[in-house]
Order: C-alpha cells, then structure tokens, then sequence
C-alpha cells in the first residue's frame, strides 16, 4: 500500500527564500553551522504552528526566530568547550590537582553514562578518539546530518544541567561559581 507523500505548510515554500537571506546574515562565524540554524527556525516554526497556528506576520515571526536562535546558539557555543580543549590539566606531583582532574573525568563519564541512550550515543560518538565527521555519525547513529547538530545542542545542553549540579563549572573569565 503506497502512503502519499506529505505535503510541506504552505509556509515553508513562501519563507524559504527569507529564510536564507536572514540565515545567511546570522551565521557570519566559522563554527556555526548555517544549517544547524536553518533547522531550529524550521522546528520552531512548526511548534509554533502546532501550538496556536500561522504567524500573523510569517516574515517578521520568521526574521525575529532566526535572531533568537542566532543568539540562542551563541551564548551556547560561548559556554561549550572546543573538542580539541581538554579540562584542567593536573600539574606533575601535585597530589591535590591530580585528583582534581581525576573528579572531573570521573563525572563527565558518570554522567555521559546517564543520559538517554540516543544522546549517551550521540555524546560518546563525538568524543571518539576516531574524529569521525558529521556525515560519519549520522550514518552510525541513523539520523539525517541536518540533524546532528540540533540534536547535539540538545544533548550537550542535558549533559550541561547534569554536570551543574555536580561539578563548579568556570564562566567566560574563568572565574567558579
């Protein structure tokens, strides 16, 4: 039996060039995928159709979204460490720092261990010692890539409230809270 294929809202063929305009206009940084926020505005716009139905203004509602996601997305990456950034380094012999990092670690596993299996997943294959690329893990976890990195965001942000309550987590200046 063959399943019709779902029609789009009428709204996504009338936005979609916006879209991009205002995409294009946010995601001015390396390290900030365009796609990434492309697919936020998308899922957000469908919520909020769900939720209480078209925008009365689609291209202002559209224009405003792309902002607060920019800006969402920013204040994220400015609180996330870079892959390639590792947590306090003990200084040789000094006991105290030693254990230390070795409480940091020990929590990071703990509480990647306690995350939902689809984010436990998606967490320990971005840590890989592998390096494997988007398109890499999207095909190991059986999600599309232009999901991977919602989905990351997501995953990094439960991680994130987990490790709060268990570990002093250093601001921007580097200073505990």
């Amino acid at each position: 039996m063959s399943h019709p294929t779902p029609r789009p809202h009428p709204l996504v063929d009338d936005l979609t060039p916006l879209l991009a305009r205002a995409v294009a206009a946010e995601a001015d940084r390396p390290g900030f995928p365009s796609e990434d926020l492309t697919q936020d505005v998308w899922l957000r716009l469908f919520e909020h159709l769900d939720a209480v139905g078209p925008p009365v203004d689609p291209a202002r509602w559209l224009r405003a979204a792309v902002r607060a996601e920019a800006h969402r997305a920013r204040c994220a990456a400015r609180r996330e460490l870079p892959c390639g950034t590792r947590l306090p380094v003990a200084v040789q012999g000094d006991p105290e720092d030693l254990a230390f990092a070795a409480d940091l670690r020990r929590s990071l596993r703990a509480a990647v261990r306690r995350l939902p299996a689809r984010c436990r997943g998606l967490v320990l294959a971005f840590l890989s010692p592998d390096r494997l690329t988007y398109r890499e893990i999207a095909g190991e976890l059986g999600i599309s890539q232009g999901s991977l990195g919602p989905e990351r965001s997501r995953c990094l942000g439960c991680l994130r409230r987990m490790l709060a309550a268990e570990v002093a987590v250093p601001d921007p200046r580097g200073r505990v809270r």
